[in-house]
């Protein structure tokens, strides 16, 4: 599915998303008014909440939401459109690029001074490409080069402590080829010995950039991950394989791969740590997060 169509989808989507939300000017995004209480309002629940996530990095204000919702009303209730969509959809389009870009931007500076005081953390050190490394245990066996295969478990997280991903919680190590992640792991890892733990921290740049992995990773993001090398295979290759988040549920027949947030079979992914493109990441070419319900399938973070 090509990034037009994903993005029409998402277009499609994005009123069920608003539909039952908050009334404009409830103060605080206020909320919905219908109870939740059985187990089918429960998923309808679930669906809008997700749709939900679609429009979030517009940035709506309370004004612009009052007219975005009378966009929706008059398309459930069937009332003639007061726009030609084709002819704003690439304005839409437009919006959320810029709106996502400035919200990057505010995210990007916030890590930006996360990273600063961590390097002054004893112990740690800054890289020339910006990674903050500090060893919380030294391994005894072999470093890995960029070739290996490593199996690690680990855990991923925001500046503000949200976890977004988590082999412990899973409890499955994540075993990849530590070429195809993100240059904050490629380097990070190398660093480590077979046996030991170490927190990375890793700006946007050698992490997901400025698109991020939405919704749990935004754009910008600066990502703290401890990792635990627990084992190095020389020269393994290959590509990460995907690997379940929690809280990513699979919802069969909305979406497809690079809909983030509304995955096919498996939900949503984190590829071990991987850059955007290497073969069995979530983040490739042409999967640009988009006002789409997301799937995202971060997985350990891919490489860009």
């Amino acid at each position: 599915m090509n990034r037009t169509r994903r993005f029409q989808i998402a277009l499609l989507l994005a009123p069920l998303a608003l539909w039952g939300c908050p009334k404009p000017g409830g103060g605080g995004g206020g909320t919905a008014t219908a109870e939740v209480k059985s187990d089918q309002d429960k998923v309808l629940y679930a669906l809008g909440f997700q749709l939900g996530t679609s429009i979030k990095p517009f940035s709506l204000t309370q004004t612009e939401f009052a007219i975005v919702t009378s966009g929706i009303s008059d398309a459930v209730f069937g009332s003639k459109s007061k726009v030609e969509g084709s002819e704003f959809q690439m304005k839409v389009r437009e919006l959320y690029m810029s709106r996502s870009k400035a919200a990057a931007e505010k995210v990007k500076e916030a890590g930006k001074k996360f990273a600063e005081d961590a390097a002054k953390a004893a112990g740690a050190v800054k890289t020339d490409s910006g990674l903050v490394y500090l060893s919380l245990k030294e391994g005894t066996g072999e470093s890995p080069t960029a070739q290996d295969k490593v199996k690690v478990n680990y855990e991923g997280k925001l500046t503000d402590g949200a976890v977004f991903d988590s082999s412990i919680k899973r409890g499955q190590p994540a075993e990849f080829a530590l070429g195809g992640v993100i240059p904050c792991w490629t380097e990070g890892l190398q660093k480590m010995k077979v046996g030991g733990k170490a927190k990375l921290v890793c700006p946007a740049t050698i992490a997901y950039g400025d698109r991020g992995s939405p919704p749990n990773i935004p754009g910008g993001s600066t990502l703290v991950f401890e990792v635990e090398l627990l084992s190095s295979e020389k020269n393994a290759g290959g590509a990460p394989p995907s690997m379940s988040i929690p809280g990513g549920a699979p919802h069969p027949g909305l979406g497809g791969p690079g809909m983030p947030g509304l995955g096919g079979p498996g939900g949503m992914r984190l590829t071990p740590p991987g850059r955007p493109g290497a073969p069995g990441s979530a983040l490739r070419p042409g999967v640009t997060p988009m006002p789409t319900p997301a799937t995202a399938s971060p997985s350990p973070p891919a490489k860009k």
